[in-house]
């Protein structure tokens, strides 16, 4: 080879493999602290999964941001009147069943009163949803057993068990076929679940926990409501999981800062001497400590020689709102719920991120409605029709005691519709125009506008026609005319005289 070869020569190509690949894979010392090994979801909370719900329970008790979190939970879920049923069955012809669809929704209500919907008597129904949603934030799953009572003239009742009862620890993989048991929860080779072991009484509880033992409990008598993260996830982790550390941290700082700034306020100091002789004082602490007790507005005279040096700590430190603020902004994040909305804190919002915010939040409600009743409202709903009718306590119409065929079961089951709590609207005047606006173009319906104030259209169209006869019963003239009457020119929305910008006028609906 030529002596020039070596500097014509094209140098050869390293290998770039390794160059190639995600940043957040890297494993150099910058992430020597972030290697995690590859498990699947049950085996990821298996071993977590007590300590985690001891800790998101003990945070419920004693930190109030995380009761504040509860509490929001509770009353933007559910609500005040909760979860509503609004049964929309219909005749052969297309009509509504206006006497079954009353039947069934007395016979509801009177189920969901006081003392009649649980085994223990101490719930409404209404307080059994808040239960549920309180429930599967703070320990993140939920337990509900269907039980046949004789204590009840619908033979139904339900029973809330803590999630403490689904033993984590019973594990089991048959190498010979059958099912398979993790965390409590028997699977078919489907991985879907076909019984539960659950401890007939808390396994905490002192009185039974030398005696305790496992009963296996059909899939179909029981609910078990979490919201998985992961495709074969088989238990729940509380909501409050992600956010946990922070909130631990948050409040060693924040009883750090108060403990520091009443030191601060006590004004103390030390006493000095040239030759070393201590002042004595009016006393001595626990420890022997000499101490001086100082009344506001009264000085003592110290001996010759004596001086005093003041410890006068400077706290809260002028950083400490904005850190807990940036602290308080990441928990929200870790509950998906606003920051001022957690903190209740308002200095810095105007009408634009409050709405942003408060519409961001509401949809994160709405998802836990939907979830609430898909997974316990209606489940439990359905089991009542169903026990209901089998024990004669369902008749046919008002006038008889006929009892309802389980032949019917279906018709009435898919006919119910459950109307969860409205939100009030964050501008009322602004978004009642933008309603109107939407149905005089047809892009909104009448149901859209209701279903903002959990409502039915069906019932609107009602209790307007109720409304009306109860006026003319009365003569009083109403400012508002119902669909299908001409509104007074005084009381017309839009246009001029004549009303012909009237979207309620006989033009529109008459």
């Amino acid at each position: 080879m030529a002596w020039y070869d070596r500097f014509t020569r094209k140098p050869k190509r390293r290998k770039t493999l390794n160059l190639r690949k995600y940043n957040g894979a890297s494993t150099s010392r910058l992430f020597s602290d972030f290697l995690q090994t590859s498990t699947s979801a049950d085996e990821e909370i298996k071993t977590n999964l007590r300590l985690l719900r001891d800790r998101s329970r003990d945070l419920a008790r004693n930190d109030s941001y995380v009761q504040r979190y509860l509490n929001l939970m509770q009353s933007n879920v559910v609500g005040n009147n909760g979860i509503r049923l609004s049964m929309k069955a219909r005749n052969d012809d297309g009509s509504l069943d206006l006497i079954a669809n009353r039947i069934i929704e007395e016979k509801w209500h009177q189920w969901c009163r006081l003392g009649n919907c649980t085994t223990n008597g101490r719930l409404t129904f209404i307080d059994c949803q808040k239960l549920f949603i309180e429930s599967l934030a703070r320990d993140g799953e939920v337990l509900v057993r269907h039980v046949k009572s004789r204590d009840s003239e619908f033979g139904y009742q339900i029973e809330f068990l803590e999630a403490d009862h689904l033993d984590e620890t019973k594990n089991d993989n048959p190498e010979k076929g059958g099912n398979k048991i993790k965390m409590g929860v028997e699977l078919n080779a489907s991985n879907k679940p076909v019984a539960y072991y659950l401890f007939k009484n808390h396994p905490f509880d002192n009185q039974y926990y030398s005696t305790q033992k496992h009963i296996r409990v059909n899939a179909e008598e029981l609910i078990h409501a979490y919201i998985p993260n992961r495709p074969e996830q088989n238990r729940g982790v509380p909501f409050t999981s992600s956010a946990m550390a922070n909130i631990k941290l948050l409040n060693g700082y924040l009883e750090a800062e108060i403990v520091s700034a009443r030191v601060s306020a006590s004004k103390m100091g030390f006493f000095v001497s040239p030759d070393g002789d201590g002042y004595v004082g009016d006393g001595e602490d626990e420890e022997y400590v000499p101490i001086m007790n100082a009344e506001a507005g009264t000085f003592e005279q110290l001996p010759a020689g004596m001086d005093f040096k003041s410890f006068d700590p400077d706290h809260p430190t002028s950083a400490f709102e904005s850190f807990s603020t940036q602290v308080l902004r990441s928990i929200a994040s870790g509950l998906n719920i606003s920051y001022h909305a957690l903190t209740n804190d308002l200095s810095s919002v105007n009408y634009s991120s409050l709405r942003a915010g408060a519409l961001e939040d509401r949809e994160m409600y709405r998802l836990y409605q939907r979830f609430t009743i898909d997974h316990f409202v209606r489940p439990v709903f359905e089991k009542w029709l169903e026990m209901s009718i089998s024990s004669g306590a369902i008749s046919t119409s008002l006038s008889t005691n006929q009892p309802l065929p389980m032949s019917r079961y279906d018709k009435f089951a898919n006919s119910a519709n459950f109307i969860p709590r409205s939100f009030s609207w964050v501008d009322p005047q602004k978004e009642m125009m933008a309603s109107i606006s939407g149905m005089q173009s047809g892009l909104v319906t009448f149901q859209d506008v209701q279903a903002n104030y959990g409502r039915d259209v069906e019932e609107l169209f009602e209790q307007h026609e109720r409304e009306q006869k109860l006026a003319e019963q009365y003569g009083v003239k109403t400012a508002f005319q119902p669909f299908g009457m001409k509104m007074p020119v005084e009381a017309d929305i839009q246009g001029g005289e004549g009303g012909d910008g009237d979207w309620f006028s006989n033009k529109r609906w008459g």
